[in-house]
């Protein structure tokens, strides 16, 4: 009898492991065209398909821990629940007035006091990890892996920061997206997120994460099979010292072994798959705003988004005045009076205002209270330019004495970094700038992670390769990056682009230019950028001298706002066209732009409200644009939701609107 009742238990036991081995789960869409399958074997995997096409092959997940303790390795199911929720949220500063959150998720929990929360939504999927350990944890590695059952293209940013090629992982996060299979990933080289995986059957998808707190970025490599990717992540600095550019970054001289210690009981950030069958859907897409923290900030009555008029770029290269232009008192009120004239709701003192590594010591040139109450008399805000470095040296003492004085916020540069660290300090900024009331732009900066929301007082970030890079890159196709960013970059949040060029040249005139540097494109491709770029602190790149002289169409940017309450993605093409009108009230604005290429686009107002008419103004290129890429024509003309047009883009067109 016992030896019967001691087999019986072995054979319990036995078939009860080999259930905890061997354990499916299924989650599906809201509406059934999604399928994620999880595996629960010796690892955890998950395969996610988009009707009958696979999107994603089993691709396994785990986390290690100190003393080797890997969270998915023979994991043990304890319980797992299901749940449908169907929400929604206000978004103050952003493309639209609120965002719907309908998903269905999937909360497995295992032995070990660990959890991985799956949510499936209409146009994507996602995943991450939870803990509820007891004791602080250091976290050593994790492993994200996402492998293909074929040999897709992709439009991938490599790192390619020269800067520092000792450490891969400092980089400005500014690079445009080499066309290559899967298997001619460069060898031995980091990619970052957002990328692109092309299925050729209409459906794409894009690679991205979510919520990114007290933890590193994410970057890819290829796998060993050449059939995927698989994650790196930077490991804690623990050492540094001054370097870089004017010896103003902060380059690690050593790494921990691990990536960062950090609370027991915590959540991760979001491993996500957005999916679509069209590009226009990708271009207004809101996957990390559904997955990021919600506001940490209460009173959002003192944020204001808006334009700014900006001296970097045009190297504060104004004329026919009478006073030496520079980085001196008089140029920034000629600034301020150029802002307040055209309802411009900022300027930005941007690198010389003050000492680099001292920003609480002024340059002797630039008398920062007299300015600040002349523009304040003019309803204009000031915002300063600050690198991360001198800034972090005393962050509360520097917001606080700028602040008292009258200073609307701080354009923060040479971040540089996505380690544990660094994504701390962002956030330790954010919250001692909110304190103040201080509104923030990230520059030089990894790509935003849904901290956007949690912080809406950071109205914008760069990690985009942007139209500074027109100083002195002339081998860069500008138009065909700009016709791919709004469907990967653009798609983590805001770019501080900072579009606006006044000189525009077609492709055989262009060459950079320090103190008179051009657009690649024309000037209907410039006016676009100003509905096409999600910038809630858009910047007018060109001097007031250039605007003022080009007056038609600075009153057309003038009118464009940075926020708006809906969003309409049209008919486009990753990296050939795009084409986006947004309402703000009762205006709509759109634009269009197109690669190299000339082409014809049509136009379906059939957005606008039923039975109303409108009055568009539009600028399209003019009928010399190929020559002379400044060339326009304006017009007025009356339109409704049965309007159809068809405009011709120039090569590195475009087409801009204000429809009322």
């Amino acid at each position: 009898m016992k030896k019967s009742l001691y087999l019986f238990c072995v054979l319990l036991c036995a078939n009860f492991s080999f259930a905890q081995k061997k354990q499916g789960f299924v989650l599906t869409s809201p509406n059934g065209k999604i399928e994620v399958k999880i595996s629960v074997n010796d690892k955890i995997s998950w395969t996610i398909s988009h009707e009958k096409d696979l999107i994603l092959a089993p691709s396994s997940m785990s986390m290690t821990l100190d003393e080797n303790q890997i969270l998915g390795k023979n994991p043990v199911v304890l319980n797992s629940k299901k749940e449908a929720v169907n929400t929604s949220f206000e978004t103050p500063f952003y493309k639209k007035k609120s965002v719907q959150n309908k998903y269905n998720q999937l909360t497995i929990n295992f032995k070990n006091d660990f959890s991985i929360e799956f949510r499936v939504f209409d146009d994507g999927a996602a995943y991450r990890f939870t803990t509820k350990k007891k004791k602080d944890i250091t976290v050593k590695s994790e492993e994200v892996v996402l492998n293909f059952d074929h040999d897709y293209s992709t439009l991938m940013p490599y790192v390619r920061d020269l800067r520092n090629p000792k450490d891969s992982y400092i980089s400005s996060f500014e690079a445009h997206y080499e066309n290559k299979k899967i298997s001619e990933f460069a060898k031995d080289t980091l990619a970052f997120l957002p990328f692109l995986i092309d299925y050729q059957n209409h459906k794409k998808a894009v690679f991205l994460e979510a919520d990114l707190n007290d933890y590193p970025g994410l970057f890819v490599t290829n796998n060993k099979n050449k059939t995927g990717f698989e994650s790196r992540f930077s490991k804690y600095p623990i050492q540094e010292s001054n370097g870089g550019f004017n010896n103003i970054n902060r380059l690690i001289t050593e790494r921990a072994d691990y990536l960062v210690k950090t609370k027991g009981t915590r959540t991760f950030p979001w491993r996500a798959i957005i999916i679509s069958e069209n590009d226009s859907a990708l271009a207004n897409n809101d996957m990390v705003q559904k997955l990021a923290e919600p506001s940490k900030i209460k009173d959002l009555s003192w944020i204001k988004p808006g334009k700014v008029a900006w001296d970097w770029w045009n190297d504060w290269n104004i004329y026919n005045v009478d006073f030496k232009a520079g980085i001196n008192t008089q140029t920034y009120k000629y600034y301020i009076d150029f802002a307040s004239k055209n309802k411009v709701e900022y300027i930005v003192l941007d690198e010389g205002w003050s000492v680099e590594s001292d920003i609480m010591k002024h340059n002797p040139n630039v008398d920062l209270k007299a300015l600040i109450a002349y523009a304040k008399e003019r309803n204009v805000g000031i915002i300063l330019w600050a690198s991360w470095m001198a800034l972090t040296k005393d962050t509360e003492g520097v917001f606080e004495n700028y602040a008292k004085l009258g200073i609307k916020g701080f354009k923060v540069d040479f971040l540089d970094r996505d380690d544990a660290k660094m994504v701390n300090s962002v956030y330790d900024i954010a919250q001692k700038a909110a304190d103040k009331k201080l509104v923030l732009d990230f520059h030089g900066m990894y790509k935003p992670t849904g901290i956007q929301r949690t912080f809406p007082n950071i109205l914008n970030f760069e990690g985009v390769k942007g139209l500074e890079n027109n100083k002195w890159t002339p081998n860069d196709d500008v138009p065909l990056y700009d016709c791919t960013i709004p469907f990967i970059r653009m798609m983590a949040g805001p770019m501080d682009y900072t579009p606006g060029a006044m000189r525009n040249a077609t492709k055989s005139e262009f060459k950079p230019s320090h103190s008179n540097p051009m657009s690649q494109g024309t000037r209907c491709h410039q006016l676009a950028l100003y509905t096409i770029f999600e910038a809630p602190l858009q910047m007018m790149a060109d001097s007031p001298t250039a605007y003022m002289k080009e007056q038609e169409s600075t009153d057309f940017i003038a009118q464009v706002p940075t926020t708006f309450d809906e969003t309409v993605s049209l008919n486009s093409e990753v990296g050939k066209f795009v084409t986006i009108a947004r309402k703000k009230g009762n205006t709509w604005y759109l634009g269009a732009i197109t690669n190299w290429d000339s082409r014809d686009i049509t136009i379906d107002f059939s957005f606008l409200e039923k039975g109303k008419k409108f009055q568009a103004e539009i600028f399209s290129d003019g009928l010399n644009a190929d020559k002379a890429a400044v060339d326009y024509k304006k017009e007025i003309i009356t339109v409704d939701s049965t309007t159809k047009l068809t405009y011709h883009l120039a090569n590195g067109g475009g087409l801009a609107m204000i429809i009322k």
